[in-house]
């Protein structure tokens, strides 16, 4: 684990609680959508072979929501590209250092849309110059950096009373999992609704599928069926509302296609436009009300040791352009040792999350341990969060091989390491209220670790 990790993380573990104070909610956007002269290459498919955008179909954007209550604040930042490298985030605070901003204050939530910015592209320690994993663009890194910062200074300038409520509701038929024999599916649409005195002020929204119903051959930027939903919350809520649209453990889960879409745009289109129609309809069941539940945490997880599965060569490898000869220095300068998972309580929602593309089983057992030791009405995992590590799935998955173990880089026991260090990070949060036998289990750890 970096130091700066320890050393911030632990700046925010203790409480600062005053529950006195109520809470001030602040959001804002910015357009992200590379210039084409930038040449930025889309992420997602190997095929594409680092070729530049062609155009654009619809804007991507970064939008931030910043909550203050007393002497604590924390951001939470969306954005319509592929993932963050694990070097992003930290550039990131260096860049908002004058602000005092720590690690443990700031969540970054992709949506992981595949016609939109490349995670290699942003990666700095991506030096490997091979088409198909993606070409670092130094200047395409630090206008994100930039352009991200700017959306967490440009919320926490607009800071104001709010009102938050959450729901929760569960939507069959929309999205499936694609490893084979594995009927797993994580269909809760979860919708928080944050108000000021003025009006509607942002929406947060978790639904859980992969992006992806443009394949290699769409080379305009987008922000995929998310991108639409965005757009179609925010014109029906009206009023200058901001929806924040985060994944969840979609590691195989891909969205199914609205009955009657024509081609790929069109489904997209579509699926984002007909859930957004569902996030507004949930939206408007909502009462949101004070809360002082307000609390979040970092916690470090070190990984399993580093290595490539079995089918890596026939699968992943050879989307990616890898072999022998060169995969265990890739894996080596890219792959972090070490992780972490940040979560956040927000009135009756508690974001767990997660560093990498989760499996949906082990996503219902993070959702549910979470529940029974927090109490938390609407548990969801934030996928991909702060930085992507690799697919996440339980031993029994990666041992069935196939794309998603192939692009898992750290053997079968990754899955139960994370699980347990997003479950202990969520017990461990400040103001967490549980149950008595995990207070008393939690007192002996502390007497032990005297």
């Amino acid at each position: 684990m970096n130091p700066i990790w320890l050393m911030l993380g632990l700046a925010v573990i203790s409480p600062h609680r005053n529950d006195a104070l109520e809470l001030a909610c602040g959001a804002a956007r910015i357009d992200i959508t590379p210039p084409l002269e930038l040449k930025a290459s889309l992420g997602g498919y190997g095929e594409r072979m680092n070729r530049p955008a062609s155009g654009v179909h619809d804007r991507v954007w970064a939008k931030a929501l910043v909550i203050r209550q007393g002497t604590k604040r924390f951001a939470l930042v969306t954005a319509d590209v592929l993932g963050i490298p694990p070097q992003f985030k930290g550039a990131l605070l260096e860049t908002l250092s004058k602000d005092g901003w720590r690690a443990g204050e700031v969540m970054l939530l992709p949506s992981h849309s595949h016609t939109s910015i490349d995670m290699s592209a942003i990666n700095p320690k991506n030096t490997f110059g091979i088409p198909q994993i993606g070409v670092f663009s130094k200047a395409l890194y630090l206008r994100t950096i930039d352009f991200f910062a700017r959306a967490i200074r440009d919320a926490g300038r607009t800071l104001r009373p709010c009102t938050i409520g959450t729901a929760s509701i569960r939507l069959d038929g929309w999205s499936h999992n694609r490893r084979k024999g594995n009927t797993a599916v994580q269909p809760d649409l979860t919708v928080t609704r944050i108000d000021s005195p003025a009006g509607p002020l942002a929406v947060l929204v978790n639904w859980t599928a992969h992006p992806t119903f443009m394949d290699a051959e769409a080379m305009m930027f987008s922000g995929d069926w998310p991108g639409h939903m965005q757009r179609t919350v925010e014109a029906l809520i009206g009023g200058g509302s901001t929806a924040l649209y985060y994944n969840g453990a979609q590691g195989d889960q891909s969205p199914i296609a609205r009955p009657g879409s024509g081609g790929d745009w069109e489904k997209a289109e579509r699926y984002g436009r007909e859930l957004g129609i569902q996030v507004w309809k949930v939206w408007h069941t909502i009462t949101p009300k004070r809360t002082t539940e307000f609390a979040y945490h970092v916690e470090p997880i070190s990984l399993p040791a580093r290595r490539w599965h079995p089918d890596f060569m026939k699968t992943g490898g050879a989307e990616y352009g890898l072999n022998e000869n060169n995969v265990r220095k890739i894996i080596d300068q890219m792959q972090p040792v070490a992780t972490h998972s940040i979560c956040l309580r927000l009135g009756d929602l508690f974001i767990a999350g997660v560093p990498g593309e989760m499996a949906a089983t082990l996503g219902d057992q993070v959702k549910a341990r979470i529940s029974a030791s927090t109490g938390a009405r609407h548990v969801v995992i934030g996928g991909l969060a702060d930085e992507w590590i690799s697919y996440i799935l339980s031993p029994e998955e990666y041992r069935k091989g196939g794309y998603e173990a192939s692009v898992s880089f750290y053997g079968e026991s990754l899955g139960p390491v994370v699980v347990e260090g997003v479950v202990r990070g969520a017990i461990a949060s400040p103001g967490v209220r549980l149950p008595m036998e995990h207070t008393r289990a939690r007192s002996r750890r502390q007497r032990k670790s005297r």
